[in-house]
């Protein structure tokens, strides 16, 4: 890891990620063409409005999930 890097855990995995990453950074790389998903961070539902503005920290735990719909 540089110094320009920092470590968070993502879906469960520990993961390498630029200092200013933001939360829709994230849910881009984990589901690229997702519509339905929802974030928890530090084990906190994340409201969608802030997806953009939210930037990780050494050691958040990020969770991206999707929402799955069926009968």
């Amino acid at each position: 890891m540089n110094c320009a890097e920092i470590e968070i855990t993502l879906n469960g995995v520990a993961t390498n990620v630029p200092v200013g990453t933001s939360v829709a950074d994230l849910v881009r790389r984990v589901l690229p063409d997702a519509r339905a998903y929802a974030v928890e961070l530090n084990r906190a539902v994340l409201s969608r409005r802030d997806h953009a503005t939210r930037t990780v920290h050494q050691g958040d735990a990020v969770e991206v999930v999707t929402l799955v719909g069926g009968g």
